[in-house]
């Protein structure tokens, strides 16, 4: 009898052992419903957008050419800066322009001396006429005579403005406010007048152009979207991506389009308008630019990590219901914006998208939802400290 107890202790821990399991599968032991992240979503109004490639165009432009010809002898700015309209920039040698104004101003002395000797014997003669000394035809060549000095005084002082005018030419000056480039020539070099090279060139660059292609068939469509059926809600506001991909600070505004299509390529060159008080865009810099296209009404805004793709392509979400069942949704998917997908259809207001735990769950499955936490740096409220805590933390 005392040989059997340590068998029927042995038997008493094996059905100890058994019975824990047995226990962890009673219907009061199941685990609860895998937890997932949620977004609730809601409606919006949303600008669809397109990029476009361009470059930067200078607003003004004026090349820098000598209206005389000489000799350089001085340049009078520096290469690079900005100058003002009538700053002068270079110098020609004046001295044979300085000796025309020499020459013109003897011919207008000369012509005004020719014309007080005719003045003084018309004078003389209508004297004499009136006397009845002098004949008619005597004092019709008289008045002639001073009819024809005047006009010699004329051509002479107009010579002299010409002269002078040649001689205001060899400092030559800015025709525009801009930026100047590189000088082209250097002293001692000579010039003519409207030579075929310029000299330097100045450019306005704040603000610039940028001037970006667009298909016709793009450009019809949005002409329908945005002016034939919504003139009023059109907003012409457009942003700038630099070439390192940095978003330029300041946006433009659409200003203009080519009313042509490029036969050989089909696309319109459009023009945008951007302030550059900085001097940071530069003509010839490769750029994009995001255009607004239309705007969709009612449109939802899903987060790029929630949305997958099935065997066909078709996007999809999953979707926690009110009671908690997971449901899968196939959405129609327009267009990216930011860390976003701007979804047009498959979603209803209020539906909570599956974010997070997506592994987790599969159509039809049981899920607990939990809503986002808002972004880092975002208000949200807080919950009262107690008093003693507080003191605590001081």
């Amino acid at each position: 009898m005392k040989r059997c107890r340590p068998l029927t202790a042995l038997f008493a821990l094996v059905v100890a052992l058994t019975a824990v399991p047995a226990l962890a599968q009673q219907p009061g032991g199941e685990p609860p419903p895998p937890a997932v992240t949620v977004v609730t979503m809601e409606p919006e109004t949303v600008t669809r957008t397109v990029t476009l490639p361009g470059r930067v165009v200078a607003s003004a432009s004026a090349e820098v050419r000598p209206q005389v010809a000489g000799i350089i002898t001085e340049r009078l700015f520096r290469e690079g800066a900005a100058v003002e309209a009538g700053e002068p920039l270079y110098r020609i040698d004046p001295a044979s322009y300085d000796a025309a104004v020499a020459v013109a101003q003897a011919a207008v002395a000369q012509a005004q001396a020719e014309l007080n000797a005719a003045n003084k014997e018309a004078d003389r003669v209508d004297e004499l006429q009136s006397r009845n000394v002098a004949s008619e035809s005597a004092a019709d060549e008289a008045d002639a005579r001073r009819a024809a000095a005047e006009a010699n005084l004329q051509a002479a002082e107009a010579q002299l403005d010409s002269a002078r005018i040649e001689q205001d030419r060899t400092t030559i000056r800015a025709r525009l406010s801009g930026e100047i480039g590189l000088s082209l020539t250097s002293p001692g070099a000579l010039v003519t007048a409207s030579q075929a090279d310029p000299l330097a060139v100045i450019r306005a660059i704040d603000p610039v152009y940028v001037d970006v292609t667009q298909s016709a068939a793009d450009l019809l469509a949005w002409r329908r979207n945005n002016i034939a059926s919504r003139p009023g809600d059109f907003d012409p506001t457009v942003t700038l991506t630099l070439a390192d991909g940095s978003i330029f600070d300041q946006t433009g505004t659409l200003t203009a389009a080519e009313p042509s299509v490029d036969q050989q390529t089909g696309v319109v060159v459009l023009r945008m308008e951007f302030d550059n008080p900085d001097k940071l865009l530069l003509p010839g810099m490769y750029v994009q630019v995001e255009m607004p296209t239309e705007t969709i009404e009612g449109a939802f805004l899903v987060p790029q990590e929630a949305v997958s793709r099935d065997r066909r392509g078709q996007a999809t979400a999953l979707v926690v219901q009110p009671d908690g069942t997971v449901d899968e949704r196939i959405l129609t998917v327009v267009q990216a914006r930011m860390a976003d997908w701007i979804v047009t259809e498959g979603l209803e207001t209020g539906d909570r998208v599956i974010v997070e735990g997506l592994q987790k769950v599969a159509p039809g499955a049981v899920a607990t939802p939990e809503e986002r936490a808002p972004a880092a740096g975002a208000i949200v409220p807080t919950e009262a400290v107690p008093a003693e805590d507080a003191a605590a933390i001081e």
